[in-house]
């Protein structure tokens, strides 16, 4: 007896990012005695002599070696062995990760990476303004982490110790300080205009008259503009034109002019635009913070004595080892992934696989750091430490998304790089080419630069895309997705072509009966009671269906003697005294049947809802089965195995066993037609009949049966080709086109090469499986085959998010800055529309991606 398989073993593919750049590992490592280029030069020429190795960096001046690797080839381990053989030793690394909520674009960026690229010591850093973090690696014997805060305080931003609720930002120093200046600003106003009496002179001098007015004016833009000029020093230390260099040149060149009004107003509206920005971003950023509650801080242990006799203690988390014994009670979130030691319970595991359903568990059931007990009582053997659950790992791999940016990402730094410089030169031409040239009002046309000047400032530009990204992954991750970086989540919405393998992803991997047909008289009962009793002792898959079913329907057990197993075609055993056999329609002709005249006497009954019509034959009376010619071809071509069962002298039934489709397969691909992909694609190891029939049951466009691993790739090669001609020739406009790509969708293990070639690989049923979420592009944790199309839907979604977000906020921009010059447009008008009006519209905009949820 055998069933088809569908297996991958063995192929290797061609492992590249959405973007074509090659897959692989870093390694960045502190080398001291690396201090000069001809040490560089030896420690680089060890290390290429290693088999894997590409690019190789060398900075003497920091003493930092910077590798990348095929991991398939070599390791970090060898590496360093390399480095050793040329004489130098690789110091310890420690990491750490701060939280900077203050650094929210790229322009902030870019201050911190240059302080800490002059700290000492530092190896690597990875600065991620839309999460608000900066990772920090750096050697501990030529820095301290009070080292490394130091330097990103110095660049004028604050390193904050846990958490800070959404609400701190109004009761923050800044907000204080602005509202000072506003009221100073709204003071101001009212001594010019309306107490103009009492706008007394208080003081004479450089040419100047200080009135009541000119000295709230100022004092307005002091205070509120405080940290802008502290941040303009910082940038004008590191040479860096961003926003804060921009608004602190405007307000003390409009105070320099004799433009108080100006300086003040630019200096308050700046200011709570900044703090808008910074709530809107704190909101954005929440998301992610959810993420991480739900792993709890401490966990309840009983250690000491065995069993229910031990003590039970309350520990921080990171404290439960590998073996320790945790009590979860109900309500209570698990605190560290494990295996049910004893208890049951109904748990939730939502919050990592986005499954709604509470999961029924048992002594031997795997359970997930996060997941919540809803009833019962759980005591949990810990498989890993905190650090290594899967929660763990789905939240830093989330924070890393930042890491891998998409095409459109590098299209707005590229441009934001060329976009400020050039409307900085207008605007000091707007200031001062039509004074000199040809005499006009100064004050007016300095009004107008300085306008320019803030329409300058990108940040609502470069915000537009990673805050979106960010929105994006950490929806997905809340239901379920673990989606790796903004450039697979921008692949994804572009794919036209979806490929799934059969076993395990649109089958559920597991063999049922599907058919029981009871023949000369014998009822199903009788025909699934006898096959179970045959059956019980062997360990073949299809027999555990059987067996499993005869349990579920409740037939009674039969005496059974004399079992033996007949290799590759069956089973045969005595029961109440008489022979009886069990396996493929090959064993009963070798007992004497001639199956193809085969004509049983059948009552038509077909169990398990089968669609057979049998067809009766004139024998005299009832109907009859044509065994060869009707029964067996048609469940074959619905992809089953058929199994006889009787005795040398009498078949008495037929039964069917199958690889059962998921019950959602069909609505995921109806769902994923009406999103537009093209061609829904089936690969499979197993028999074209078998394929086929699973295909037309759930919708498949497509079907590639009897592939061998490597020829999966070659199918996946092709259709990705396929789909770049298409894109070639799409006649749409440039900003409605897409570059299309290959998904392929499988477990994540033996389907790796086929993953790895796609455009995007999709990892199904990744919960608890290393292997899977560290190699797929994207892991859907649970087996819920609905979370495929909301995944297009919601990278679509993102998708169509991030193009309006660049284009409105470019065109919004491009809008001020031609109204600019000819007078249309005001400072405020700048400040209010172009800056924080926008930020605040990007942000809201990227943060409607979390409405997006599957189709239950």
């Amino acid at each position: 007896m055998s069933d088809e398989c569908d297996c991958d073993d063995g192929a290797a593919g061609a492992d590249r990012r959405p973007d074509g750049t090659a897959r692989g590992e870093r390694l960045r490592a502190s080398v001291p005695a690396m201090d000069c280029p001809s040490c560089a030069g030896k420690v680089e020429r060890s290390v290429r002599t290693l088999a894997g190795v590409g690019t190789v960096e060398t900075r003497p001046a920091s003493g930092t070696l910077i590798v990348d690797y095929d991991p398939d080839e070599t390791t970090a381990e060898a590496v360093r062995g390399r480095v050793d053989a040329a004489g130098y030793a690789v110091a310890d690394v420690e990491t750490e990760t701060l939280a900077v909520p203050s650094m929210d674009c790229s322009s902030c960026a870019g201050k911190v990476e240059s302080a800490l690229s002059g700290l000492d010591g530092v190896v690597d850093y990875d600065t991620r303004p839309a999460s608000g973090r900066v990772e920090v690696s750096y050697d501990p014997g030529r820095a301290t982490r009070g080292d490394v805060v130091a330097a990103v305080e110095n660049a004028g931003y604050e390193v904050v110790e846990g958490d800070r609720t959404e609400s701190s930002i109004w009761r923050s120093r800044r907000a204080l300080k602005t509202g000072v200046g506003a009221v100073a600003l709204l003071l101001g106003v009212v001594f010019e205009y309306a107490l103009t009496g009492a706008n007394a002179t208080l003081a004479t001098g450089f040419g100047r008259t200080i009135t009541v007015d000119w000295a709230l004016y100022v004092l307005a833009a002091a205070v509120a503009g405080q940290a802008i000029l502290r941040n303009g020093w910082y940038s004008a230390r590191t040479r860096s034109l961003d926003i804060d260099f921009l608004m602190s040149a405007g307000v003390v060149g409009a105070i320099a002019v004799d433009l108080p009004f100006e300086a003040a107003t630019l200096a308050v509206l700046f200011s709570v635009s900044e703090l808008l920005e910074r709530y809107s971003m704190d909101r954005a950023r929440s998301s992610m913070s959810e993420l991480m509650d739900l792993s709890p801080d401490t966990a309840t242990v009983r250690r000491g004595a065995a069993g229910k006799d031990g003590q039970e203690e309350t520990v921080p988390v990171d404290e439960v080892t590998v073996g320790d014994l945790v009590v979860v009670r109900p309500g209570d979130r698990v605190p560290v992934d494990g295996v049910v030691h004893g208890g049951r319970s109904a748990v939730d595991e939502s919050p990592i696989t986005g499954e709604s359903v509470p999961v029924d568990v048992a002594p031997g059931d795997e359970v997930y750091a996060g997941s919540i007990v809803a009833e019962g009582y759980l005591e949990v053997e810990a498989t890993a430490p905190a650090a290594e659950s899967t929660l763990s790992k789905v939240i830093d791999l989330v924070e890393d998304a930042e890491r891998d940016k998409s095409e459109r990402e590098r299209f707005v730094d590229r441009f934001a790089s060329y976009y400020t410089p050039v409307v900085v030169a207008l605007a000091v031409a707007t200031a001062l080419g039509p004074p000199l040239l040809v005499g006009a009002a100064f004050e007016t046309w300095f009004v107008r630069g300085l306008t320019l000047l803030v329409v300058a400032c990108p940040c609502a530009f470069v915000i537009s895309t990673p805050v979106s990204v960010v929105s994006g992954i950490t929806s997905a991750a809340r239901n379920g997705v673990l989606i790796k970086g903004g450039d697979r989540l921008e692949a994804m919405g572009e794919v036209d072509t979806v490929a799934l393998d059969k076993t395990g992803t649109i089958t559920a991997g597991e063999l049922g009966v599907t058919d029981v047909v009871g023949l000369n008289g014998a009822s199903e009962d009788d025909v699934l009671g006898c096959a179970a009793a045959l059956e019980r002792r062997s360990e073949h898959p299809i027999a555990t269906a059987i067996v499993d079913r005869a349990t579920e329907t409740g037939v009674p057990d039969r005496e059974v003697a004399d079992f033996e197993s007949i290799t590759g075609e069956g089973v045969r055993a005595d029961l109440d005294g008489v022979t009886h056999y069990a396996g493929k329609p090959a064993l009963f002709e070798s007992l004497g049947f001639d199956l193809e005249h085969a004509h049983i006497a059948t009552d038509g009954g077909l169990a398990v809802g089968a669609d057979l019509e049998p067809e009766a034959c004139d024998h005299g009376q009832g109907a009859y089965l044509d065994l060869v010619n009707d029964v067996v071809p048609r469940l074959q071509a619905e992809g089953k195995t058929v199994v006889l069962v009787g005795t040398a002298e009498e078949l008495e039934g037929v039964i069917a066993v199958a690889d059962t489709v998921r019950p959602a397969a069909a609505a995921a691909v109806d769902r994923l037609h009406d999103l537009g992909i093209e061609r829904v694609v089936m690969l499979t190891g197993d028999n074209e009949r078998t394929a086929r029939a699973i295909a037309s049951q759930v919708g498949i466009d497509e079907v590639r049966a009897d592939l061998l691993p490597d020829e999966k790739v070659a199918a996946i090669r092709e259709f990705a080709a396929d789909s770049e001609a298409a894109a070639a020739d799409d006649a749409r406009l440039p900003w409605n086109r897409t570059n299309g790509g290959v998904a392929m969708v499988g477990d994540g293990v033996n389907d790796a090469p086929a993953l790895a070639a796609a455009t995007v690989g999709v990892a199904m049923g990744a919960a608890g499986t290393d292997t899977a979420i560290e190699t797929a592009d994207v892991a859907l944790m649970g087996d819920d085959l609905t979370r495929l199309p909301y995944l297009v839907a919601l990278a679509q979604r993102a998708n169509h998010v991030i193009k309006t977000n660049i284009w409105s906020s470019l065109g919004v921009k491009m809008i001020l800055a031609a109204g600019a010059p000819l007078g249309l447009v005001s400072v405020i008008h700048a400040v209010v529309i172009g800056d924080m009006g926008m930020s605040l519209a990007v942000t809201g905009n990227a943060m409607r991606l979390a409405n997006v949820e599957p189709e239950e």
